[in-house]
């Protein structure tokens, strides 16, 4: 199948305004993993200062932002095999959403399960997965989106459970 092409000009043609609550799913938020490594909470705190001081600045258009939503923007590091919308190696990123929870929870299942799938050896956790959904207030004038006439044609592209090829294109547009 060959890709969509998208030119910079069509693609913003077909820009439309946003003012809504969008969906994401991330590792759960609500453990602190270094407790078990130290003995008190004041150790805590310094060890939590120490590692936030080896992080990489968070870049200075995301700082406004809320930590769950600037994280993913402060590191740099090289995407080996790339994801939905970012290519490998160092390259940016495009933000992207559910518009519900429970399509939140769906996509984080199956690459759950996309995961043990594609790696038959590695064994499943012995502990449920914990994660914490939240939801972002997001307003802004251009934005693509790839459910609406006529990108909507493209579906199957975008929506491939394995070949991200299409989407990436349509990021680096």
């Amino acid at each position: 199948m060959s890709l969509p092409i998208w030119t910079p000009d069509a693609l913003s043609s077909e820009t439309v305004g946003i003012d809504s609550k969008y969906w994401r799913m991330v590792e759960a938020q609500h453990h602190v993993s270094t407790l078990k490594i130290v003995d008190t909470l004041d150790e805590q705190a310094m060890l939590e200062d120490l590692i936030e001081e080896t992080k990489p600045q968070i870049p200075i258009e995301c700082r406004h932002l809320h930590y769950l939503l600037a994280t993913p923007f402060r590191y740099g590091s090289v995407y080996p095999h790339g994801s939905r919308f970012r290519r490998a190696g160092r390259t940016k990123g495009v933000y992207y959403a559910a518009e519900t929870m429970m399509t939140a929870v769906a996509e984080m299942a199956f690459y759950r399960l996309l995961f043990f799938a594609e790696s038959p050896k590695t064994p499943w956790p012995s502990d449920a997965a914990e994660y914490t959904a939240f939801a972002a207030a997001i307003k802004c004038a251009k934005v693509i989106d790839l459910t609406r006439p006529p990108l909507d044609r493209n579906a199957t592209a975008w929506t491939h459970p394995t070949d991200y090829a299409a989407c990436q294109a349509i990021a680096d547009t």
